[in-house]
């Protein structure tokens, strides 16, 4: 069941908005960009990126290696372009945003023995190594997810290898050639 004010953003978009979470090195961005060639008319935006192009930060954390988010900030840039819809917005949390905005929310999730490489080639600290990889054991970002959107709209994706990527992009295309059938159906 979606909740009104839900139901009156998503029947006039013709495009969905989709959200993919993850703990870093899940392949996010990666997975969001293999979507872009396969569909063209939808547009990516990084958070990590737009929040240091736009300086939507109020300062950076020594302790955790990272920008202080101006959540308010963050939102107020993105809200014009949620509501046209075709977005798929890719950051590593899933609770800074209104549920309204996302018609999918995929989480990515990565064996350790995968991601620890990964993460340790981008030159991360041990202690920024440790946090990350205690947060994927621990499934903080699922569970982030879980509890800021509707059950139906969560979906958990394992991104552990190429062809584990090639499956979540066809199930993400899918999704939009549905969603775009469905915006026909109802006149859009």
């Amino acid at each position: 069941q979606i909740d009104p004010a839900t139901q009156r953003m998503a029947s006039h978009r013709k495009l969905p908005n989709i959200l993919i979470v993850g703990t870093p090195g899940t392949g996010k961005s990666t997975t969001a960009q293999m979507v872009l060639q396969s569909v063209p008319s939808m547009r990516h935006i990084e958070v990590g990126a737009l929040v240091k192009d736009k300086q939507l930060h109020d300062g950076w954390d020594d302790e955790y290696e990272c920008y202080i988010l101006d959540e308010d900030r963050i939102c107020d840039e993105l809200e014009d372009s949620m509501e046209s819809g075709g977005v798929i917005v890719d950051f590593h949390g899933a609770d800074l945003f209104p549920e309204r905005w996302f018609d999918l929310v995929v989480v990515l999730r990565t064996d350790n023995s995968v991601l620890y490489p990964r993460l340790q080639s981008r030159g991360y600290s041990e202690k920024k190594l440790t946090e990350n990889m205690e947060a994927e054991i621990m499934q903080v970002i699922l569970d982030e997810a879980r509890e800021s959107y509707k059950e139906e709209i969560v979906v958990e994706l394992s991104s552990d290898s190429l062809e584990a990527l090639e499956s979540n992009v066809a199930r993400i295309t899918e999704f939009i050639a549905n969603f775009k059938a469905d915006a026909v159906k109802r006149g859009l």
